[in-house]
């Protein structure tokens, strides 16, 4: 057993190395010194402008960082942790067919999905522009041929209902982008798109019995398409459909559309060439929806909203690249994302959007940053002498106010925040009650501003705190960070997740790691095939631990 890994061993200033970031640390780990026990209150009671000072509004973007304990000479130790980091050299790397994904030889080229069709951008290889665009025409063909009511089921009848079969970036991508954006137009709302990805089969047995057979079409969502818990429940919706509709050739091509980078195992499944959409092996499942596994998304919304997604974000590629690093907003997420973990030891990030359509947001940036930079070896194999990836979880804010604020309020916990609005909404409502719903949006906005300025400030946002007793203390000092789009649109969801994913990869880049491989993934599901072999086979298994053992006679004794 390594029992090497320890909270103690990861500091700010790592050991040996790069000079050049061995110094820039060294810089940081002074100002942290210098700034302890400063308190945010006391940083805006300094600067009346701090929010100017503090702030970057980049097309439909505003991100507010003034409730952060930052001030100038911090920041400016952080853009020169990113130059000695080669952040500008790694981020063309990334732009480009190098293999970035080491452990796995792979380049990461999920930027490629959204590159518009005219781009002047060049072509990382030969035709994968072309190749992108072609496999967006296949899928555009068949969102406009379902909309239609043209894609019709095996009895002939039109499909109303779509359900999405995937696990982890298969399913969290598209099932938060369609339901953020699922009001962009209504009548996509009339085709029912529904997601199923837990493997002990409770949200098929619920659609399967409430959906008609002839009148739904399934898509198949898994990159390798060896998934266990993806294909479990493709199983279990083709058995479904056979018992009402029988086993046919025209089932599958009625029924079943597949998204895969692998298309013989389509094939062997069953899926027919004329319903495989492709993706690349480049792909990684958590930075996949841009692709066809965004199927679902254009399903809701329609192609040319999903063309309007894909846009944003490239709009945010173009600004990565090419902003300087105070300016650049995936770059400054990233380096007070690592001031705040490095230098200030705070290891829990809370994800707070104040928008009810938001609400898959957490769970999709959960896995986004802990799968991709959950990681605690460097790309050259060695030990991480420096925490990473903090814990981040998340609610819905108005709902988390009345959960787990108390504890970002007055428990004993340093916790960073991001909260996540849209400024407007309503504002283009016909319908009767859109004066009130503005305002049911304007209290969230308050709700949002009220909370960041009471954990930042603390009892210097109160009047007379001194009158308060004991229990009513209020400490503030809890960094936050405040994310604001115009309004939640197409374009500014994709920028909004491209920022995310290149705040990743730029702390990638600052810790060493790679963040486009999941080999704690992997191993996990390579036990989990060996357990289930054990539990249906009926045998014993000598190497099993004495926990498992008993957990499986339990199981066996039912």
């Amino acid at each position: 057993m390594n029992d090497s890994i320890k909270p103690a061993q990861y500091n700010a200033i790592p050991d040996g190395g790069n000079p050049q970031m061995s110094g820039a640390w060294q810089h940081l780990a002074e100002h942290a010194e210098r700034l302890q026990g400063q308190h945010l209150a006391n940083l805006f009671a300094a600067d009346a402008q701090r929010h100017q000072h503090f702030s970057v509004m980049q097309g439909p973007l505003l991100l507010d960082f003034s409730k952060q304990r930052v001030d100038q000479p911090v920041m400016q130790a952080l853009a020169s942790l990113a130059d000695a980091a080669e952040l500008r050299d790694w981020t063309r790397r990334l732009f480009s067919a190098e293999p970035v994904n080491n452990t796995e030889n792979r380049a990461a080229m999920h930027w490629a999905l959204r590159a518009p069709a005219d781009t002047e951008f060049a072509d990382p290889q030969p035709g994968l522009f072309a190749g992108v665009q072609a496999q967006l025409g296949r899928m555009q063909q068949i969102v406009e041929k379902v909309h239609a009511g043209q894609w019709r089921g095996v009895t002939g009848e039109a499909i109303t209902d779509v359900v999405n079969i995937g696990v982890g970036g298969s399913d969290l991508g598209p099932l938060m982008v369609s339901r953020a954006l699922g009001e962009v137009d209504d009548e996509q709302h009339k085709l029912g798109i529904h997601f199923a990805s837990s493997m002990d089969g409770s949200q098929m047995a619920q659609l399967l019995h409430d959906l008609r057979p002839h009148k739904t079409l399934f898509i198949i969502s898994s990159k390798s398409f060896t998934t266990v818990d993806t294909l479990s429940n493709a199983d279990t919706a083709r058995a479904w459909l056979e018992r009402s509709l029988g086993a046919s050739q025209a089932l599958m091509h009625c029924h079943f559309i597949g998204v895969s980078s692998a298309a013989d195992k389509m094939a062997d499944w069953g899926i027919l060439p004329e319903n495989q959409l492709r993706i690349w092996d480049w792909v990684g499942g958590r930075y996949s929806l841009w692709s066809c596994i965004g199927l679902p998304i254009a399903l809701r919304i329609g192609m040319p909203g999903f063309r309007r997604l894909l846009a944003g974000a490239w709009w945010m590629d173009e600004h990565f690249r090419n902003a300087p690093w105070l300016e650049n907003i995936p770059v400054l997420m990233a380096l007070i994302g690592v001031w705040n973990t490095n230098c200030l030891g705070i290891n829990a990030h809370a994800i707070l959007p104040y928008d009810g359509r938001l609400e898959k947001l957490p769970a999709y940036l959960e896995q986004l940053e802990m799968e991709s930079n959950g990681k605690s070896v460097t790309r050259d194999g060695q030990q991480v002498q420096q925490h990473t990836c903090p814990v981040l979880w998340g609610e819905v804010g108005p709902n988390a106010q009345h959960a787990f604020y108390q504890l970002l309020h007055q428990g004993t916990e340093v916790v960073t925040c991001d909260f996540i609005a849209p400024a407007l909404r309503y504002q283009a409502e016909a319908e009767a009650g859109s004066d009130e719903l503005i305002r049911q949006h304007e209290l969230a906005l308050a709700n949002c501003f009220a909370q960041s300025r009471l954990l930042a400030l603390g009892e210097a946002a109160l009047d007379n705190p001194e009158e308060l007793p004991a229990w009513k203390h209020y400490r503030g000092n809890q960094p936050s960070t405040t994310l604001l789009l115009r309004e939640l649109s197409p374009f500014s969801m994709g920028a909004m997740i491209a920022a995310y994913e290149h705040k990743v990869f730029a702390q990638s880049v600052i810790w060493g790691i790679n963040p486009f491989d999941q080999w704690g993934v992997e191993m996990g599901k390579k036990i989990a095939n060996q357990t289930l072999g054990v539990i249906r086979s009926g045998t014993q298994d000598p190497s099993l631990d004495s926990s498992t053992k008993g957990l499986i006679d339990f199981v066996r004794g039912q």
